[in-house]
């Protein structure tokens, strides 16, 4: 089913608050991350028993809720152009941001921030490097290579190797790119300086331990420019030595031209801003780059590289168990967004011999294990929202996307993402003990074998193949036995007994008017004074972005149904309700605004969701002087969610009401005339 992703935006937009409980947003991938005012206003269980969203969680400050790949954006623009939320500039979302986790977590997610956007480059890259590897290795299709079998391959494969390396050689203009627009800076400033530091005019960093690339090189440039392979500056020699595939210097780069160029901007102006301050921010960086920041973060960057790799190689099995053990605990964190900065130098080093990166392959056995239990989870679950979330969180995992598994199943039933961590380990170790290695970026799973060095393809698949039977049969079990009461209520047992207590039990099967499914009449919900949505003081509301309807300011009684229907949600609380009529017009009934922070103190659910309901019934029952004694609105929207669906909704009667007077109807097609509304609206 496709989603609707302007009514997955709304729902979010109320279901944490209101878009005033959101401080900043942003989203990556797969999630929506948003910096809240107050997490406590947040409705957790209507998050998760909304079909459309995979999970919720918090990390390095911010609320996180996963929407899924290819549908994040879309929610995301729709929450940006319908509520508040646009206000918010990415700066002030920075702000916000750090203002909520701490320096650890902070740095993570600026370097999520950064390499996240440039992935899909890496990624294709990397493929189309794989590509070329299959084309050209020898010993994968027998004892000659594609290309030597068919030279005529060969010129194909040269270009896929030259489109494939470009992402790669050229690195820091793309890191230079990202970084500059999430330090503040100008994007084009940072892409220039990033290709300043892997200028042709520079040795390329991975010639420098190559004797005979490093004299044809000077050679070169010798015949070309009479220069020398190096610079005199301030009295210190400085090798030309360039940055190609590194990551650290052109960061820290980025961050002092960010820096330079917005001190600057605060104390220049008009031409004397637009003409000096690039002219001074490139210069001066451009020393800075050269002289100081490079040499040093080029060696930091290679005592890093050198450190994993010597830690690997030493510990072997043990370093490799600890790390898939670790893995998808790090991937709750957000750090292994952080991951390409440290992989890339070690696929790097593979020109001058390096045997790949190992963090790949291991990662992919922890992606795997995870959604192998999720998939088990899948086959023992009766819960029919669980079965689905599992399902698909599963197949995600075991290509690649490992997130809507984790948060949306195994972190909340908890023993499948033990059981995941724990095949990991063994994946892990014997990542180590067989030497499986990658040569490029890729998706961490079953589909990254084509990133994984030719030789050792066969070895990973095996490995994969066997974490997957581990993880899944393990998961199987123990879901049959242990974990077998879990399942029955996929992780939301506490709560829905929670909602039961509150619920009066004993409720009989109700049955619906004949001519229900034809009546588009939405009838007061409680007595009071209806007024149109312009004078709520919520601008959610008053907007109409939450959809069109009115509102009552309540005098008195219970608020009951004002159709003929089910109810698709219920607070715990007692503060909202989602009601559908036999018609499908869907109601949100917000009782007083920002009530939920009452944690349901004066209101008395009497209703619960999945229940049918008959016009009239209450729903709930509020002592209206305690909630305004505390301080809180008493006004009471009931809007129609679903509006898009319809012709259109009349014009809200306004004036003194008693339950069950008509407010407004729905057209229900072109057809159809509007229904009239007999009952008459009294004066004020």
């Amino acid at each position: 089913m496709v989603m609707d992703h302007s009514r997955v935006a709304k729902d979010i937009l109320t279901y944490v608050g209101g878009p005033g409980n959101i401080d900043a947003a942003a989203h990556c991938a797969t999630r929506l991350r948003l910096v809240l005012n107050d997490v406590r206003r947040v409705d957790q269980k209507a998050l998760d028993k909304d079909p459309d969203l995979k999970g919720t969680f918090t990390a390095g400050g911010m609320f996180q809720i996963i929407v899924g790949p290819g549908d994040v954006d879309f929610v995301f623009s729709e929450m940006v152009a319908k509520g508040d939320v646009k206000e918010v500039s990415k700066d002030e979302a920075r702000e916000a941001g750090a203002k909520k986790g701490n320096p650890a977590s902070i740095l993570i997610k600026t370097i999520a921030d950064i390499f996240v956007p440039i992935l899909p480059a890496l990624i294709a890259g990397g493929m189309m490097m794989a590509l070329n590897n299959v084309l050209t290795a020898e010993g994968l299709f027998g004892s000659q290579s594609l290309v030597q079998r068919w030279p005529r391959l060969g010129d194909y494969a040269n270009l896929i190797n030259m489109i494939s390396s470009g992402a790669f050689a050229f690195l820091p203009i793309l890191v230079g790119y990202s970084s500059a627009k999430r330090f503040g800076g100008n994007v084009y400033l940072g892409a220039a300086m990033g290709a300043a530091m892997v200028s042709t005019s520079l040795l390329p960093a991975s010639s420098m331990s190559d004797e005979t690339a490093r004299v044809n090189f000077w050679n070169y440039q010798a015949t070309i420019s009479n220069s020398a392979d190096h610079w005199t500056l301030f009295g210190m020699h400085i090798d030309k030595i360039g940055y190609q595939s590194m990551v650290i210097p052109v960061l820290c780069v980025t961050w002092i031209l960010s820096v330079i160029e917005k001190w600057l901007h605060k104390r220049l102006s008009g031409t004397t801003d637009f003409l000096l301050t690039p002219l001074t921010t490139l210069l001066l960086t451009g020393f800075l780059a050269f002289v100081v920041i490079g040499p040093i973060t080029r060696e930091m960057s290679n005592w890093i590289t050198d450190g994993l790799a010597w830690t690997y190689n030493t510990l072997g099995a043990i370093g490799g168990a600890f790390l898939g053990m670790t893995y998808s605990p790090i991937v709750v964190t957000g750090l292994h967004q952080s991951f390409p900065a440290v992989e890339l130098p070690l696929i790097a080093e593979m020109n001058n011999g390096g045997p790949g990166s190992f963090i790949f392959p291991i990662a992919s056995m922890a992606n795997v294990a995870q959604g192998a239990a999720a998939l088990a989870v899948s086959f023992k679950t009766r819960d029919a929202k669980m079965k689905a979330l599992a399902g698909a969180g599963g197949a995600s995992a075991v290509v690649g996307i490992t997130e809507p598994a984790i948060f949306g199943v195994n972190l909340r039933l908890r023993w499948p993402f033990f059981i995941g961590i724990g095949v990991a380990s063994l994946g892990g170790a014997a990542v180590a003990l067989l030497h499986i290695h990658s040569q490029a970026l890729g998706a961490a799973g079953f589909m990254g074998f084509a990133s994984i060095v030719p030789q050792d393809i066969p070895k990973y698949l095996f490995l994969e193949a066997t974490v997957f039977v581990l993880a899944f049969s393990a998961a199987f079990a123990y879901g049959s036995t242990r974990g077998r009461a879990s399942l029955a209520s996929a992780a939301d047992g506490e709560n829905e007994s929670a909602l039961e207590t509150a619920v009066p039990a004993g409720r009989t099967a109700v049955e619906l008017p004949k001519g229900a499914d034809e009546d588009f009449v939405i009838t007061s919900p409680v007595q009071g004074r209806a007024v149109t949505l312009s004078e709520v003081k919520d601008q959610t509301f008053s907007s109409g972005m939450l959809g069109p309807g009115g509102a009552i300011a309540p005098t008195e009684g219970p608020v009951v149904s004002p159709i003929d229907g089910e109810v698709l949600v219920a607070f715990p609380t007692g503060h909202a309700y989602g009601l559908r009529s036999a018609s499908g017009v869907e109601l949100l009934i917000h009782v007083g605004m920002d009530t939920i922070e009452l944690g349901g103190k004066y209101f008395r659910p009497r209703v619960k969701a999945g229940e049918t309901i008959r016009r009239g019934q209450v729903l709930v029952d509020v002592d209206w002087i305690e909630v305004a004694k505390a301080g809180y609105e008493t006004m009471t929207p009931i809007v129609v969610s679903n509006a898009a669906a319809f012709i259109s909704v009349s014009e809200m009667l306004t004036g003194d009401v008693e339950r069950g007077d008509a407010l407004y109807s729905v057209e229900s097609s072109a057809e159809e005339a509007p229904i009239a509304i007999t009952a008459r609206a009294r004066s004020s």
